[in-house]
């Protein structure tokens, strides 16, 4: 049974820092791709950013590049999100998720779209205040 499970998200005003965590279990994820998305009220899932297979290749949002660097522990199944200079339209729920297919794809539009990811989290909500 594979589990995703969201932490650190919170209320924070404009300008702020927050870093999510995602702890994983069930399998070892050093080698599938994984990555953070976030949806608004009445909006679709966005894409954030995301490690490829074996984090060999990182891609962004622009919006958010720069500024909401992606890292890993292996050690730990962990994936971070670290969130600088929040924003308030950035709040929303944010999710990561996993790709448990072992493919590396070439190709930034395969790990940005929400249909290629197998497993998510519950998410953590992301409240901006300005």
């Amino acid at each position: 049974q594979i589990q995703l499970v969201e932490s650190g998200g919170g209320l924070v005003q404009a300008g702020d820092s927050l870093r999510l965590s995602c702890a994983a279990s069930g399998r070892t994820f050093s080698n599938y791709a994984m990555g953070w998305f976030r949806q608004a009220p009445g909006k679709e899932r966005d894409f954030v950013a995301a490690f490829t297979q074996s984090g060999t290749s990182v891609y962004y949002n622009d919006s958010v590049k720069g500024r909401f660097p992606i890292s890993r522990d292996n050690a730990k199944n962990t994936v971070y999100l670290q969130m600088n200079s929040l924003k308030p339209e950035e709040t929303a729920v944010y999710f990561c998720a996993v790709d448990v297919n072992p493919l590396k794809y070439y190709s930034r539009s395969y790990y940005t779209s929400v249909r290629n990811y197998d497993y998510w989290g519950q998410g953590t909500q992301v409240t901006v205040s300005s």
